[in-house]
């Protein structure tokens, strides 16, 4: 890596660092403090839906922002966007709500997430490959993971803690603060680097042009496709289970006030990152498709919801929750490397927001109906019922291996990769 990818890599981790650190000093408590404003679980888990189902409607019009004004602007559109929605997060607690403020607020803080997706990671592939690095995505993109569970671990703790200390709102007021600075920190710093802007003056074509784009180089892209098919599934599921292990870890604590049990459950998962990021570039260095880590991690994650869900120990709740998050993490830098190598750089922003409204659009699914499941039968059978439903990612993860992709072997532990090798080739 030279000078120019080093100073690229370190503005993107420097990115990566305070918005995570800003975004996850709720995490830990976020579903304790909507339960706490009077909601039930069917409508905890409605308000996440509705903040998924803000990014359905929004990844696209937002992709438009990246692709034609740039990545810089969608990121500080995206930080002021945050900032402002988590404040009215703020107040609709401190006013005891009903629940259409919350479902509609919700909206508006999906709104600032799709701002980030697909252009922050678009802005790095481009500026890198501008630079001259021709090197693994999966070492920079894993060190992005290692930072953002670093700074997760920070901020999942210290939410925690500072919810117990004082109320469960303080956490909320913080994330707004640390997102002002850090809009700052990327005027000052971020610049789009081999990426050019195509602005248009009508903005229903754009959006119409931007979600074409999505749809050929995306979903009639065969192994794109296949990946993307399997992300509602695999996405749905780990949203639900991070916000859900909050109360679960609560419930078999024994103590509902204990809030910085909660934070430790968010911390455990940041630190499962950190390992994860550092792991995934070594794993991939052990098989020769990026798809054998793909499909091993998703049924190793399920199978490990399941036998979570049979489990009222917690502190081996705890680890299952640690191996759970461990594979995960492992899996992510792989995925995101294998479908940036498939897809070009114009189309770059606009493809991988379409990938996380696959996502989203299964969350908005997923989550009311696993939070009905734990409001009927409990957080264990709703955990194990997510297993199941993670499993179901597994063969569409199969059909992409199946087309024989050269980025599924790009950057192969060998000097030399057999695109042509069977699919049971690891």
């Amino acid at each position: 890596m030279n000078a120019a990818a080093r100073k690229i890599q370190r503005i993107y981790l420097t990115l990566t660092l305070g918005n995570t650190l800003a975004a996850s000093f709720i995490w830990g408590i976020n579903t304790l403090f909507l339960l706490d404003a009077g909601l039930s679980n069917l409508e905890a888990f409605a308000a996440n839906a509705f903040f998924t189902a803000g990014m359905v409607l929004f990844e696209v019009p937002t992709g438009v922002v990246a692709d034609g004004w740039g990545r810089r602007v969608s990121f500080l559109l995206g930080t002021a966007t945050l900032a402002t929605s988590t404040y009215l997060y703020y107040l609709l607690w401190q006013l005891s709500a009903p629940f259409w403020l919350w479902a509609a607020v919700s909206v508006l803080l999906g709104l600032g997430f799709t701002f980030f997706s697909g252009a922050v990671e678009a802005w790095l592939v481009d500026a890198l490959r501008f630079s001259g690095y021709d090197g693994g995505l999966e070492t920079v993109l894993g060190r992005g993971l290692m930072v953002s569970g670093a700074a997760m671990l920070i901020g999942s703790v210290a939410g925690g803690v500072i919810a117990q200390a004082t109320n469960l709102g303080a956490p909320f007021l913080l994330r707004v603060g640390v997102l002002l600075v850090m809009f700052g920190v990327a005027f000052w710093l971020m610049r789009d680097v081999g990426f050019t802007p195509e602005r248009s003056a009508h903005p229903l074509e754009a959006t119409r042009a931007v979600l074409t784009a999505s749809i050929e180089n995306g979903l009639k892209n065969p192994p794109v496709r296949y990946v993307m098919l399997a992300a509602p599934f695999s996405a749905g599921v780990g949203i639900y289970v991070f916000y859900a292990l909050q109360p679960y870890l609560l419930e078999l604590f024994g103590d509902p006030h204990a809030y910085s049990v909660a934070g430790l459950a968010a911390a455990i998962v940041a630190g499962a990152q950190v390992l994860g990021g550092w792991i995934a570039p070594r794993l991939r260095g052990l098989v020769r498709r990026r798809t054998t880590v793909l499909i091993l991690s998703s049924i190793v994650g399920a199978l490990i919801l399941v036998v979570l869900g049979f489990t009222h120990v917690f502190w081996v709740a705890l680890v299952l929750l640690a191996l759970w998050a461990l594979v995960s993490s492992a899996g992510t830098p792989v995925r995101q490397a294998y479908l940036n190598d498939m897809i070009a750089s114009k189309q770059r922003a606009t493809v991988l927001s379409f990938d996380s409204l696959m996502g989203s659009s299964g969350g908005v699914v997923v989550q009311p109906l696993l939070g009905r499941a734990a409001d009927v039968y409990g957080y264990p059978a709703s955990l194990a019922v997510g297993g199941v439903i993670e499993l179901i990612a597994v063969p569409f993860l199969l059909a992409s291996r199946r087309q024989g992709n050269r980025a599924d072997q790009a950057h192969a532990p060998t000097s030399t990769t057999n695109p042509g090798a069977p699919p049971s080739q690891l």
